[in-house]
């Protein structure tokens, strides 16, 4: 992957929350592969993230406890802190989560089917329909690249192509992934950056419905009144920080990685400048390798590019 602090280097303040989980899990896969080698225990199941603070960009220290070192699986705390080490302030946690390890080769136990099917389904799979070529020259009949409106802003959203529906649906939104740069591939480390690469919900809707309730949240218009008439109908820029983040690993991928990822997202509520993401994540034989969920702001796009107060203690 992209080092943490050039694919951040951009005109955003707040690093990409996904690059900082994936930093958490490259830490804990260290952590197991060094100091607890003999555990064999060298893969996160599951995560959880607390983002109490701004990260910025720039070097970071991760400091791990142990929680619970057990046969099958262990259990680490995981904080993150920025600048001086001797400055109380900077050195304030930024990032705070628990890490479950285990052997996902090795597991064992009984396997049920349980019926699990994504619905409504997605179009055809482009990498079963036509093929991967096909797809990024954007002659397959169901699948499109897609773009993001923050891509000015924020570089690491350059370092994936999504291919999303040529017709699509407000939710879930859906995509197959793959890295911009030719012989990149997802790993296991790189999942917990997948389950924060995604279009923006509230990018799926209508402008005008955007604008509308964003007036409505600045005091300029009452809910459940008309349009905003002749006036402007392009919504401001909007900044989605994560509140807590969850993730579940399913599946081990191969050693080498892989090429393409499906990914669905789904808002159930967005209320209130608060709103949950549910993140589904497949492999190209639509096998599940992991679940996500989220608790995100919706904000304007100015609190992500101005300092406020001392940019170590800054809060969202």
């Amino acid at each position: 992957m992209t080092p943490f602090a050039e694919a951040t280097a951009v005109n955003a303040i707040v690093p990409h929350g996904g690059l900082v989980t994936a930093c958490v899990l490259s830490a804990a896969k260290t952590h197991f592969s060094t100091t607890h080698a003999p555990r064999k225990q060298p893969h996160t199941i599951a995560l959880h993230l607390s983002f109490l603070r701004r990260t910025t960009v720039g070097a970071a220290r991760l400091a791990i406890r142990d929680v619970k070192l057990g046969r099958r699986t262990s259990t680490i705390h995981v904080t993150l802190t920025q600048g001086p080490a001797n400055d109380h302030d900077s050195s304030a946690p930024r990032v705070v989560g628990y890490l479950t390890q285990s052997n996902l080769r090795d597991e064992t136990g009984i396997s049920l089917p349980t019926q699990y099917r994504l619905h409504p389904p997605p179009p055809p799979s482009p990498l079963l329909s036509s093929s991967a070529e096909d797809l990024k020259e954007g002659r397959d009949p169901h699948w499109v690249r897609g773009a993001s409106k923050h891509a000015g802003f924020r570089k690491v959203t350059n370092q994936v192509c999504w291919y999303v529906p040529r017709r699509p649906a407000r939710a879930p939104m859906d995509e197959w992934l793959c890295f911009a740069r030719p012989g990149a591939r997802f790993t296991q480390t790189s999942l917990g950056y997948v389950v924060d690469s995604f279009p923006q919900v509230v990018d799926g809707y209508p402008d005008e419905e955007v604008v509308r309730a964003q007036r409505v949240a600045e005091g300029l218009e009452a809910e459940g009144e008309g349009g905003a008439g002749g006036e402007n109908i392009t919504p401001k820029l909007t900044w989605h920080p994560t509140l807590v983040l969850n993730l579940e690993v399913k599946k081990l991928l191969p050693e080498e990685g892989v090429e393409w990822l499906f990914v669905r997202v789904q808002a159930k509520d967005i209320k209130n400048g608060r709103m949950d993401l549910e993140v589904v994540v497949l492999d190209e034989g639509g096998e599940l390798v992991a679940i996500s969920n989220h608790v995100c702001l919706v904000l304007p796009f100015e609190r992500n590019t101005k300092r406020s107060g001392r940019e170590a203690g800054g809060k969202l």
